[in-house]
Order: structure tokens, then sequence, then C-alpha cells
């Protein structure tokens, strides 16, 4: 089977915003703490570009941040100022997400997760505005206000999930008030939005509630899975995502930049599913799923943060096995999965994305150049129990020279796919040091020589690309002449 897709090298572009690598999930607070998830995420931020993490429970008891102390609040930011400290030491910065609600501030003993993050509203709202103005101020006074400025101050959780918040959504906007208004006294540039909910929920009505109480809604953060719950409640994951419309994250990001009037957006949390031991996250499968996705919504968004870079992650119980299925694009060991290595490819595009002519079930085509390439990146995907076969891709370039060089990285079974060298090796549930070694080998990209022909300004080639596969073939562009050259 084939497909046909046609790019002229002259038109027009439109940018690329690489809106993916902005921001990245990280689990909770507690485990930035830990050396192995710094390395990891340090690993991320210099291979994938990442700028910004975002965690749950930095307000949790387990960070010591407010606790009483002879009937009285006692104030600690030391741990939650070690992992400021690290994120600034690699180049990054925090995503602050306000929550969970300290014991000392809570209305209820109702918790969420096996480390308990309380999930109830204050029983003292101004209480609550203490803590973020404390907390807030004393940043500034560490780090300076010129910094804090370029952080971003998120208020809560997925509020609109009875699981995340036992209030109503007049109880988080009140929150919001309390904490933005917390954050305001402070400085009056410092950046604070939300309604941070799942399935894009509450975005006008917090737009609605900010303008009728004159309250700062600096942007709008929301939340996304393909296997949210849409009209087929309990279904299991591979249904979910069977039932799941191809377009349906880029058309939800295209509504909520709609709704939000003009506010930035940052989507602050997706991945292909909501399962945290779902085996598709390891797999060929979320590579050439993901690439589509984020590449489909970048023109909507500010951020789209992927949940998360690691699967040192404990919401349920802390893992051993290597490939359990975890939301991280790395794993237990610091070993790449295949949509690791998706993300390194996507890093290394151009910011000019090229249009291209060709429409196809389940292959998709991008052109991007930068400065010196072209890169022709290509996916083929389809949902679980949808037909999907090997593709011969055909690609025609126009107004185009003949290369310099011409190069091909892959991803699928047979390339950047570690957990099938685990399979192979009979699944042992601790690595050795050797076992580890192997199987980062194992998940490398490699670049091949790749042919291409040109005739009569046209380039041509084709790529034989098997079910949820990425391909990426860059193309060295011919020097232009120095000033001195063309005098010759």
């Amino acid at each position: 089977m084939s497909a046909t897709f046609t790019c002229c090298l002259s038109a027009p572009s439109t940018p690329l915003k690489h809106a993916w690598e902005h921001t990245v999930g990280g689990s909770r607070a507690v485990l930035a703490l830990r050396g192995d998830w710094q390395e990891q995420l340090r690993r991320c931020h210099e291979e994938l570009g990442f700028r910004y993490v975002r965690f749950h429970g930095l307000l949790s008891d387990d960070m010591g941040t407010l606790v009483v102390h002879e009937d009285k609040p006692l104030y600690s930011f030391f741990n939650v100022d070690q992992i400021c400290d690290f994120l600034l030491s690699i180049g990054m910065r925090p995503f602050v997400e306000l929550g969970f609600m300290p014991e000392m501030l809570a209305s209820g003993p109702e918790t969420v997760f096996h480390y308990r993050g309380n999930v109830t509203p204050p029983r003292d709202y101004d209480a609550w505005s203490t803590l973020i103005r404390t907390l807030v101020g004393h940043w500034v006074e560490r780090y300076g206000i010129e910094e804090v400025r370029r952080w971003f101050f998120e208020v809560w959780n997925e509020a609109n999930l009875p699981a995340f918040w036992t209030g109503t959504q007049a109880d988080y906007f009140r929150l919001y008030a309390h904490a933005a208004r917390a954050i305001r006294s402070i400085d009056g540039s410092l950046r604070v939005g939300g309604p941070a909910t799942a399935m894009t929920a509450w975005v006008e009505e917090l737009r609605a509630y900010g303008e009728d109480n004159l309250l700062p809604v600096d942007f709008i953060s929301t939340h996304i899975y393909p296997t949210d719950p849409l009209g087929f409640e309990g279904a299991d994951t591979e249904e979910q995502l069977a039932n799941s419309p191809r377009d349906l994250l880029r058309d939800r990001a295209k509504l909520v930049r709609e709704q939000a009037r003009g506010c930035p957006v940052y989507v602050t949390e997706w991945n292909i599913s909501s399962n945290p031991r779902d085996h598709y996250h390891d797999e060929p499968f979320a590579a050439a799923y993901a690439a589509r996705i984020v590449l489909e919504t970048d023109a909507f968004v500010e951020a789209y943060s992927y949940w998360t870079f690691t699967d040192i992650f404990d919401e349920n119980y802390f893992p051993s096995i290597p490939f359990h299925g975890g939301f991280g694009l790395l794993n237990l060991h610091g070993i790449p999965k295949p949509i690791y290595r998706a993300f390194q490819l996507l890093h290394h595009l151009g910011n000019e994305r090229l249009p291209v002519v060709g429409v196809h079930e389940t292959v998709d085509v991008w052109v991007v150049r930068k400065s010196g390439s072209i890169t022709v990146f290509l996916t083929n995907h389809a949902q679980p129990r949808h037909d999907i076969f090997m593709q011969r891709v055909e690609i025609h370039l126009t107004d185009a020279a003949a290369p310099r060089a011409a190069t091909i990285e892959r991803i699928d079974d047979a390339h950047a796919n570690p957990r099938r060298q685990w399979r192979d090796m009979g699944e042992p549930e601790y690595l050795s040091r050797t076992q580890v070694e192997e199987l980062e080998a194992a998940s490398r990209l490699v670049k091949e020589p790749f042919d291409v022909t040109c005739a009569d300004g046209t380039l041509r080639f084709h790529v034989d690309l098997p079910p949820h596969a990425i391909a990426a073939v860059t193309l060295e562009l011919t020097a232009e002449p120095s000033v001195g050259d063309a005098a010759k």
C-alpha cells in the first residue's frame, strides 16, 4: 500500500513553536528531592529542551511546608527551596501548582493517592492566603523579583473531579481568588492562572469569574487525555482509545483557545492515556501517537506538558518492573522509551513548518525547515482495533536542489525499542548494570544514510513505514556560496 505527499520548499511557512517543550510533568514534589529524579530531569532538559517542570503536592505535609508547633503555624520552605535551587541550577524553572492542602488548614480528612494529598477546601481562607503570600514572598526574597516573574502560579489540580476537590466550583473560585490576590499583593506582574481542570472544563467560567470580580487570570491551564470519559464511561483503556476520535486533542486545543478569548493557554497535563499502568506507554505506539498530537496542537497553545518525564512515580505504589506501562518518557532506570526518542527527534526540528499536500487514513507528514536543513517527519498511527498496515510513503519536494547529504532515523518495533529487548531477556524485574547498558543501547536512535533523487527541481524518495512508526528524513541543504566564492 502506498501514499503520496508533496511539499513546495519555496512556499510560505508557518511557525512551529515547539509548545511541547515549554513544560513537562514530574509526579509529586517530594520525589524531586531524589538524586535519580534530578538526573533524569537534567537529561530531559539537555536532550529534549524542556524549560519548566510541574508536579503535585508542593504544599502537602510530606514537604514540611506548613506544620503546627506549640499550637502555632510553622512555615518551613527548606525542601521547596532545595527543589527550586536544583531547577535553576540546570536552567529550568518551576511551573508552580499550588496544592494539596496542608493538614493544618484542611477542612476535612479526604485525600487522594497513596501518599494522601489532602483535597479539601481550607477551613480558613485567610490562612490559605497567608500561606501563599508568605511562600511567594519568600521566593521573591530568595531568588529576586525578576526571576520569579518568569514563573507560573497555577491554583490547584483538577478541582472539577471529586477525587481532587471535595468542594464546589464556587469553593474553587474562592480558593483561586484568595491565592490570586495573595500573589499579586507581592508584585503586580506575577503570573497566576487556572482552572487546571480535567477534560478542559471550567475555562469560560473562570474567565467570567475573573472579569466579574476584577481578578487576574493571566493564563488558562487545563488537562486532556484521549481516554477521558467522553460518552463511553466505564470502558477499559484500549476501548477508550479505540473510541477516541483521531483529532480529539487537536480539536480540544482549538476549542480551549477560543474559550480563553485571547488569554494564553497552557495544557499542563496530557498523555496518550490516563492509565498509569498502560503497556502502550512503553511501546512505539505511544511515540507515533504523541508526536502526531504535539505537532497538531502546537498552533493553539503556549505549552503542552507531557505527564510525566519519568517512571519514578508513586501515585498508586512505587513499581519495580522496568517496563510496567508507567507515564514516563524514561523508565525507572533512566532508559529512554520510544516516546522519549520521539521527543528527541521533535526537539531537533526547526521552527518553520511548510505546507504539505496529501491525505491518508493513518500516515501523516510534516516538513520543517531550519537553517541549513529540511526534515520530513512521518508517522504511521491508528488507535487500537483500527486497521493499520505497512505503508510505502512517496515524498515529492518541489523547488528543491540536490542536498549535500540525506539521513534517516526511525522509531518502530525494530528501532529505538528497548522494551522488545527486555522481553527477549525474559522480562527480568530487577536489572543488572550490564542489562541496563544493553537496554540503553537498544533505545538509541541510529542515523543512517538515505537515498534521494533530484530531477527537474524535485526531490523524490520513499519511506517504508511500519504500523505505529516514526521516520525522520533530514536533508542537509546545499550551502549557499559566500560573497568571496561568488566573485571567483
